[in-house]
């Protein structure tokens, strides 16, 4: 895993050695449960600004690790606090720009055709039906992490643990779930909400008892060259158009909830 994430950091590199000065683009590494909210609020960013976001989404934990190995982002959106706070306190954030942005939520997803009962909550994946249950990867994905606690929570793990299919990311978590790759999924609640998914299945909300609290930090990179447009794009991030829009996705945000359903 760590070659791996090297070779993808020298890729990102060498992509962006080759290619033009764009004076008016910052580069976002984001946690995958963003990646609807965050392309909606990229063009409205441009739209108001005129500057470019080019974001990148995967998993928290690869990021953190390609970060520190130098990929070239200019900030860096995490379903994860934690990593946000590694890499500030060994010197490669730009101080003080630390910023919670949300807290998510997860939940378990099924096809509109299937025929399980999500009014039983995680009790349901006991059902003989399910062959398949998928997940993020706990290993360096947040929501898999909240996941796989959740159902320790409920005392199921060891019962269903062997029907474990995981996604490298909770995008890709999701795509197993909406393609028939997996009966069930836990997804993050900002992905059930988008129109791609909302449309093709239901879904029951986790408690929030059952997991820790999925505190969500965004950072600008000291190795970044665009700060001020990072600057800019983390307190467009803050007004209140964009919270409004992230509480519409299912997020809790500062100052306030997500939007009731």
């Amino acid at each position: 895993m760590k070659l791996r994430n090297l070779w993808i950091t020298v890729g990102l590199a060498l992509l962006f050695a080759v290619q033009p000065c764009k004076a008016q683009e910052i580069t976002v590494a984001a946690a995958s449960d963003l990646q609807f909210a965050f392309q909606d609020v990229a063009a409205r960013f441009q739209k108001d600004t005129g500057k470019k976001v080019q974001l990148i989404f995967g998993s928290s934990g690869n990021f953190f690790t390609q970060i520190q190995n130098g990929a070239p982002f200019d900030v860096f959106f995490s379903a994860d606090i934690d990593y946000p706070k590694k890499l500030d306190a060994t010197g490669l954030v730009e101080p003080g720009t630390l910023y919670q942005y949300a807290t998510g939520k997860i939940v378990l997803w099924v096809p509109n055709e299937s025929k399980l009962d999500l009014g039983q909550g995680l009790r349901v994946l006991l059902d003989p039906s399910i062959k398949k249950i998928a997940l993020a990867n706990p290993k360096h994905a947040p929501y898999g992490r909240a996941a796989v606690a959740a159902i320790k929570h409920e005392d199921l793990y060891d019962k269903v643990s062997a029907k474990f299919v995981l996604g490298e990311n909770i995008s890709q978590t999701a795509s197993f779930v909406t393609s028939g790759s997996a009966d069930v999924g836990i997804v993050a609640l900002s992905l059930a909400l988008a129109p791609a998914m909302k449309q093709k299945g239901r879904y029951a909300e986790i408690s929030t008892d059952a997991y820790p609290p999925l505190e969500q930090a965004a950072v600008i990179l000291k190795s970044s060259q665009k700060k001020d447009i990072a600057r800019q794009f983390l307190e467009f991030l803050k007004t209140p158009t964009i919270l409004e829009l992230l509480r519409s996705y299912g997020f809790s945000v500062p100052g306030g909830s997500a939007v009731a359903r």
